[in-house]
């Protein structure tokens, strides 16, 4: 399914996080905590300013930083995926 994310909205995919922390400990499902990374899978065309539509910052295949809580997450394939407004993402990850 392809899915296109309307206006400054971006569909994002956190990135994994590690079942092993340093020194062999190994952490449940239900006690991690969110990744604040995460890559840039869709854009939106960009926000109306003034009648006008200004291109987002961020394109596919970015990484970036979101808060915690930000956007909503959605189950697209099977997949959990999360669409946040473009300013929500903190930064891009060079």
């Amino acid at each position: 399914m392809k899915v296109t994310p309307l206006y400054d909205r971006v569909l994002l995919k956190r990135a994994e996080e590690q079942d092993v922390k340093q020194g062999g400990i190994i952490i449940p499902d239900t006690a991690k905590e969110k990744p604040l990374e995460a890559e840039v899978i869709a854009i939106g065309k960009g926000r109306l300013e003034d009648g006008k539509v200004i291109p987002l910052e961020v394109k596919a295949g970015d990484k970036v930083l979101i808060g915690k809580f930000s956007g909503t997450e959605v189950t697209i394939d099977g997949e959990e995926l999360v669409i946040v407004r473009e300013e929500e993402i903190l930064a891009i990850v060079s």
